[in-house]
């Protein structure tokens, strides 16, 4: 009995630890975030929405430094590519299978995560310097010219549109790659693993401390607040 579960593991390749607890804790307390700040928007629960905002800024600022000197398949220059490694990655696609196996992110989905991170992080920075002109303003609105809090103020509703946009085309392609694909990309985030194609060779990811993950947290939260009150 042994042996047969071994071969039919063997077969089927392993298990690896890909997504550390920080990275995967991100990634859901972002979506909640998002979410919250979203849909308060749509109610005029603003006050709701500023906290969420708020958060969305500190979580996108930690991941922005954890993509520097956090875990391996979290830091940028581990799933960031060029044009030619998109292109091969796309030819490898085709191929199917074990040819187009990535342990971590891949260079589409790559692409999608820079996105993202990027039109976040001008949302809910230009939402500190927003103003409806009648009951509300953002934090920093006393800082700024009324020419920046113009142009930021529509920055911040234009872009909301594209966080729409970019997130309904993440969960379309998330949905493809399980469908179509028969690639489970929500599991791995959730519970951390992934399993290897066939007879791929990988060695498991390196972790970086829950400690840093910690202290960078606590560094954009401290950085987040600091401006808020110097504002006040």
């Amino acid at each position: 009995m042994a042996s047969g579960h071994t071969a039919t593991r063997e077969k089927h390749g392993r298990v690896l630890r890909v997504w550390d607890l920080p990275t995967r804790l991100f990634h859901w307390a972002l979506v909640a975030a998002v979410a919250v700040a979203l849909l308060s928007a749509e109610l005029g629960m603003l006050s709701v929405h500023m906290l969420a905002g708020e958060t969305v800024l500190i979580l996108v600022l930690f991941r922005l430094a954890w993509g520097v000197v956090g875990s391996q398949t979290a830091r940028f220059a581990d799933f960031v590519k060029g044009p030619a490694a998109i292109l091969d990655y796309l030819k490898r696609s085709r191929a199917g299978g074990e040819a187009a196996f990535t342990l971590g992110h891949n260079p589409l989905g790559a692409l999608m995560v820079v996105a993202l991170l990027l039109i976040l992080l001008v949302q809910a920075t230009s939402g500190l310097f927003t103003s409806d002109d009648i009951l509300v303003d953002g934090p920093l609105v006393p800082l700024a010219a009324g020419a920046t809090v113009s142009t930021l103020s529509s920055v911040h509703r234009l872009l909301s549109d594209g966080i729409y946009v970019l997130t309904g085309l993440h969960v379309a392609a998330v949905f493809f790659y399980l469908l179509v694909k028969k690639d489970n990309l929500i599991r791995p985030m959730v519970t951390g693993r992934k399993s290897l194609p066939g007879d791929v060779a990988a060695a498991e990811p390196r972790r970086a401390p829950a400690a840093l993950a910690l202290a960078i947290l606590a560094a954009s939260a401290g950085l987040v607040f600091m401006v808020l009150r110097a504002a006040g």
